[in-house]
């Protein structure tokens, strides 16, 4: 009998476990089912927040490909269907399509379905004159941009917003979630090596949305002769900086997907160096190698494709590593340009004189140089970056 009592107890409990975990396992699928149901609108899709700023007004519009709603319908017909008058359309670097290579000059042109001018803002034109604002009451901006202080649309943004505080033209930034906005990592950007592939003593990663970024601009009085734009900022909604966010189209020809946005600003730094990271392949920045790294399992032959007419090493088999499935990164990761720097045949030929540009320190190329560890690189950045992260707290929206 007492062997029975035992027995039937020892069930109850396994039962009421069972029970337990069952019940603690739809409440965790339920809360992520419920969180993928939340669905984000980015600025552009909030439009009952910025026509009505809009009606009547003659806007200049600043966009590319990535300047679309949830519905595929591109901003600019969008806003043409709601009677909006756009007078001109600015376009970045790869142009308003998105299809130039990096560094490519665009010249301006007529779109081909409206037929409206567009003016390329890259190259010799990187501001807005103010001959190309005559006319115009309204400025819009909305660009996909990926969080990294060398994605030339902040840079771009800065002599958007510099040029209407200039001519007196109101702004307004449709903002979208920022891919790597749960990361602020790297080295703060010196003054003395300020371009167009950096302008703002910021970290490499910067943790933030354009709407924000453009916030800060503002506030830390960026602009020329510490001018200010009159700025307005639609928001995202039911965003919030640590959600995962998969962008609906490239936001450049070489970054085609979630894993080449998540290693661009670790492998862009090979840019500054003898070393490819895939142009001409199908796997831009996803992949690294070279003819003078150690040959291994894994090599690469880049040719002229889509997003790299004349790419580095055009028909040369290069050695290095795929990370096309490396798991997701969470901060800045250094370890792969080290290794490369390690096992390069002649290492005074490794960097070149935009590796600085890109780090915006020369401290990081001697670091690699005198084999200073990834840890103390990493420590050496720590007082700046939180220096960055209280300054920054006054701009977050989310």
């Amino acid at each position: 009998m007492h062997h029975f009592l035992k027995k039937n107890v020892f069930f109850i409990i396994v039962l009421i476990t069972i029970n337990s975990y069952s019940n603690s396992l739809d409440k965790i699928v339920k809360k992520n089912t419920l969180i993928n149901q939340i669905k984000i609108k980015t600025g552009a899709d909030n439009f009952e927040k910025y026509l009505p700023l809009l009606k009547d007004k003659k806007i200049g519009i600043v966009t590319n490909q990535t300047g679309i709603l949830s519905n595929k319908v591109h901003l600019v017909d969008f806003l043409l269907e709601k009677n909006v008058i756009i007078k001109t359309i600015f376009a970045p670097e790869h142009g308003f399509r998105g299809i130039a290579d990096a560094g490519e000059h665009v010249l301006d042109a007529k779109e081909t379905k409206t037929r409206l001018p567009i003016i390329s803002l890259y190259g010799d034109n990187k501001k807005p004159k103010p001959s190309q604002l005559e006319g115009i009451n309204i400025m819009v901006f909305d660009l996909q941009d990926v969080g990294v202080r060398f994605y030339t649309y902040i840079s771009s943004l800065h002599y958007v917003m510099e040029a209407c505080a200039e001519n007196h033209i109101p702004l307004i930034i449709l903002d979208r979630p920022n891919p790597n906005g749960n990361i602020t990592d790297g080295p703060i950007l010196e003054k003395a090596f300020t371009s167009f592939v950096g302008m703002h003593p910021i970290p490499v990663l910067h943790g933030m949305t354009i709407g924000e970024y453009g916030q800060m601009i503002n506030g830390e009085k960026w602009l020329k002769n510490t001018v200010k734009c009159k700025l307005t900022v639609i928001p995202c909604v039911n965003y919030n900086r640590k959600m995962d966010y998969s962008l609906p189209v490239k936001s450049s020809p070489n970054l085609p997907n979630d894993q080449s946005i998540n290693l661009y600003a670790s492998l862009c730094f090979f840019e500054g160096t003898n070393v490819s990271v895939g142009r001409g392949t199908e796997k831009q920045f996803q992949i690294y190698g070279s003819p003078f790294l150690k040959k291994g399992n894994f090599s690469f032959t880049p040719k002229p494709n889509f997003g790299a007419k004349d790419p580095l090493y055009n028909g040369k088999k290069c050695y290095g590593e795929d990370l096309s499935t490396n798991t997701k990164l969470q901060n800045l990761e250094l370890k792969w340009l080290i290794k490369a720097y390690k096992s390069t045949i002649d290492k005074t030929k490794f960097f070149n004189s935009f590796f600085t540009k890109l780090a915006g320190t020369k401290k990081l190329q001697q670091q690699i140089k005198t084999g200073t560890s990834e840890n103390e690189i990493r420590r050496s950045w720590k007082n700046g970056l939180n220096q960055f992260k209280k300054m920054r707290k006054q701009y977050l929206i989310y």
